[in-house]
């Protein structure tokens, strides 16, 4: 069962890491060169980098849980994410104006299958030890 937990912490790792770098010190590059962001304009640094940092954050603990898959470290790591992308999500369905099809398509996936992954990484996680201790011995 930690295979398709590490395999969505993996995903959600690497986009985070990747946004993340990307928003904090290349910001003005994030803005123009990514995928329908300067749809939302202004431009602000200020902002740019404070998600960046933000995601980065996210991304040390989706790392750590990666790294240790127990609950301890799954769960909270997943939720935080869970926190920021179904709300995150949510903006885009009702934002799609300016975006042709395509675009509507591949931002309403990639954000559905993202925000699903955290999700599925805490279910993993909790049926996971809940079977595990299913099958631990008895106390004596």
């Amino acid at each position: 069962m930690n295979v398709p937990i590490r395999i969505a912490l993996a995903i959600l790792f690497l986009d985070e890491l990747v946004v993340g770098f990307w928003n904090q010190f290349f910001p003005e590059s994030f803005y123009t060169d990514f995928p329908t962001v300067d749809l939302t304009p202004p431009f602000s640094e200020h902002y740019a980098r404070d998600f960046g940092g933000a995601t980065l954050g996210i991304a040390l603990l989706l790392g750590i849980a990666l790294v240790i898959p127990r609950a301890v470290f799954v769960i909270p790591a997943a939720l935080a994410y869970s926190v920021f992308s179904i709300p995150h999500l949510l903006y885009h369905l009702h934002h799609l104006e300016g975006t042709t099809t395509g675009e509507a398509v591949l931002l309403t996936a990639a954000n559905a299958t993202v925000a699903l992954l955290g999700l599925l990484a805490v279910l993993l996680t909790v049926i996971r030890d809940r079977r595990e201790r299913g099958r631990a011995p008895a106390p004596a």
